[in-house]
């Protein structure tokens, strides 16, 4: 059965990028018929089941991937207030004209934040020189921190004005195909509904890789492949970080690598953090989370280490690559993420449970104790190894024997598809935001696309 509506704009994900649109297309003209599916569940009734045994329990759809508010939902709430880092919007818009649209992202949350005021860390200039004295470099700029509770509420706020003003949201709509008609396209659902529009915005986030892939193959939109990070969730005390956390709230930190002069970066900070599971289409990977209430802090902070690579020809599977890392960890830790004390990965020794037991830094993600050695190549192995080593010289107590690492966490980002201009355009009325495009990586850049290509679209 069929939607006999026929819509101005569908919008396909439902992550801040499709909201943000959707809010702007509303703004600019409220009589437009709009519809945003989403593959995953509304975000009141996201629930992840692995809170009751801190496993992940492979459900159909991830409930922390996938659902209104995207992954984002659940994130640490974490806003960064620039174009140093979070995306290539910058360099696709400008600096200028993305700031202003990120500043509008910041202005449109601020009337649904109603749970607190965040709090907003500026750089600093002391932590950008103490990294440069030991090789390493600091991209500083100001960071607005709502906490993984107040970023849900100011979403759900966000989601429900829309709704008040027309926006219809279907859940459980994963659609798999696009089909141009005389009068605009057709949208295929795996549930077997189609839903016809003028108009589409394509805001699938990294989950949708492959629609986005497909699409592009279909309507010969060229593409060129974008880079992927591959690593580990570093956790330890939350003490040995307080100097930057304090100051800035997430250092994000690179090192150029001696060994192989390959780039690896610090990033995903989580001051009294959780590490957290994610389920990718059956691939079990790392994260990580922090609250803004402070009784629900750790003692433990997070961050990811990810080595980049961009792959050149012929190669041209770098999404398959890092999948196939990330299926042979859950391979060895029976479906899990695997978990090592640094002190056993430096010794060549599997970390056992035993040893866990005894580790001073109490892990809060319940993962197999196991041998990451086996899993990362010697060339990603051996550049976190030395990115670890060159952070206990500004944090020392980060190459400790009982920090943790959590294996894999990868970031494999959509294809880069080359846009008919500068609205971010595939074809004729169909534009495409957030990380799905391969130019975000963040949530304020992703709302910033999405206000931005709403604009165009209004013209």
């Amino acid at each position: 059965m069929s939607l006999s509506v026929k819509y101005n704009v569908a919008i396909i994900g439902g992550g801040i990028g499709g909201l943000m649109a959707a809010y702007r297309l509303k703004q600019n003209k409220p009589d437009t018929k709009i519809i945003i599916t989403e593959r995953g569940n509304a975000l009141e009734k996201r629930s992840c089941p692995a809170g009751k045994n801190n496993g992940c329990i492979h459900c159909k759809t991830c409930s922390i991937t996938s659902g209104y508010a995207g992954a984002g939902a659940f994130s640490d709430g974490k806003f960064n207030l620039g174009t140093a880092y979070g995306g290539t919007l910058g360099e696709e818009l400008g600096d200028d004209v993305a700031n202003q649209y990120i500043d509008e992202v910041d202005k449109i949350l601020n009337k649904y934040c109603t749970s607190g005021i965040p709090v907003v860390y500026k750089s600093n200039e002391d932590l950008k020189l103490k990294c440069i004295q030991n090789n390493l470099r600091l991209l500083d700029m100001n960071v607005k921190h709502l906490g993984t509770d107040n970023n849900y509420i100011t979403m759900l706020n966000l989601i429900n004005d829309l709704a008040e003003n027309g926006v219809e949201m279907k859940t459980f709509y994963d659609c798999e195909k696009v089909l141009k008609t005389d009068s605009g396209y057709e949208l295929l659902y795996t549930n077997g509904e189609k839903i016809c529009a003028d108009k589409i915005i394509i805001a699938t986030g990294r989950g949708g890789a492959n629609f986005v892939n497909d699409f592009c193959r279909d309507f010969d939109v060229k593409t060129r492949s974008n880079h992927i990070d591959i690593g580990v969730r570093v956790e330890m005390k939350d003490v040995i970080w307080k100097e930057f956390s304090d100051k800035i709230y997430e250092p994000k930190i690179l090192y150029k690598t001696k060994t192989f002069e390959d780039r690896c970066r610090m990033f995903c900070f989580n001051k009294g953090g959780l590490v957290s599971a994610e389920n990718n289409h059956g691939i079990i990977t790392a994260n990580g989370h922090s609250y803004a209430e402070a009784e629900k802090k750790t003692d433990n902070c997070n961050f990811a280490i990810l080595s980049s690579i961009r792959f050149t020809e012929p190669f041209n599977q770098p999404t398959e690559y890092a999948e196939s890392i990330s299926r042979l960890a859950n391979m060895i830790g029976k479906d899990n993420v695997i978990v090592q004390r640094f002190g056993d990965l430096i010794r060549g020794r599997r970390t056992n449970d035993h040893r866990l037991s005894q580790n001073t830094v109490i892990p809060t993600l319940k993962a197999t104790a196991g041998d990451i050695s086996l899993v990362l190549p010697h060339r990603i192995l051996t550049n976190i190894i030395e990115t670890i080593y060159a952070l206990d010289k500004v944090a020392p107590g980060t190459a400790n024997d009982d920090t943790l690492l959590y294996g894999c966490e990868s970031k494999y980002y959509s294809i880069r598809p080359v846009f008919k201009n500068n609205d971010f355009e595939l074809v004729d009325g169909v534009y495409i935001i957030g990380d799905g495009s391969g130019i975000c990586r963040g949530l304020s850049q992703s709302g910033a696309m999405g206000i931005y290509v709403a604009d165009c679209m209004s013209k």
